[in-house]
């Protein structure tokens, strides 16, 4: 894992980054997408009757619905269990993890600390808008402020975006601009080196931290 400095960043801030994935590569990844997406959507579904019951007495939409900025810098929505009051952005001001945090509802607190709110994300993947890895889908507000730092984060919409990443792993949810520029670097680690098996390893230490209860 790289060594982040971020005073040694804006010196590193016009390196040129390409996907070692090559096409051959990016073919298996997109068909083992496609396949164990559409297995998880079958297999969880009576997860998804369940959760949707319990979400159905709550004061608010079952789904989670978002805008993302993903793959080659399209929009897209993204689709989670909802977690939160309805009100936790109603003035229009998109929030980082930490303030967000207190506008959880007890069902919602449950889901997140599992990362079961996640689940919907198999449709996304389905549907080609994310992958199982790669790098997290930011919002264009977010962006904005990354770009102010650096002009590396065009570099990222070379990849689909993830449900998991080599940077959740490492750098967990980010929660100021100083980790956001952190997983941005690890992100861009991550497409100069990836393959297929980096991809297994990312997959396999994510279900493993999941299971031990670990917070990203």
């Amino acid at each position: 894992m790289l060594n982040y400095n971020i005073q040694n960043y804006a010196q590193a801030r016009y390196m040129e980054h390409s996907d070692a994935m090559g096409k051959f590569q990016l073919s298996i990844k997109r068909l083992f997408d496609i396949v164990f997406s559409l297995v998880g959507l079958v297999v969880l579904s009576p997860l998804f009757l369940v959760f949707s019951i319990i979400l159905l007495f709550s004061n608010g939409p079952i789904i989670f619905k978002q805008e993302r900025i993903g793959y080659k810098g399209k929009k897209f929505t993204i689709y989670k269990f909802r977690t939160m009051s309805v009100d936790a952005e109603s003035d229009g001001i998109p929030r980082l993890e930490a303030e967000r945090n207190k506008y959880l509802t007890p069902f919602g607190s449950f889901l997140r600390a599992h990362h079961l709110d996640e689940l919907p994300q198999l449709w996304n993947v389905l549907k080609g808008d994310m992958s199982f890895v790669g790098p997290r889908p930011e919002r264009q507000y977010f962006i904005d402020q990354i770009n102010r730092e650096t002009d590396d984060y065009r570099f990222i919409y070379l990849m689909r975006p993830g449900v998991t990443s080599y940077a959740t792993i490492y750098n967990g949810y980010t929660d100021t601009l100083e980790k956001m520029l952190k997983r941005l670097e690890l992100d861009l680690e991550y497409l100069d080196n990836r393959n297929i098996f980096t991809d297994l390893g990312i997959i396999i230490k994510t279900v493993f931290s999941v299971s031990c209860g670990k917070k990203f």
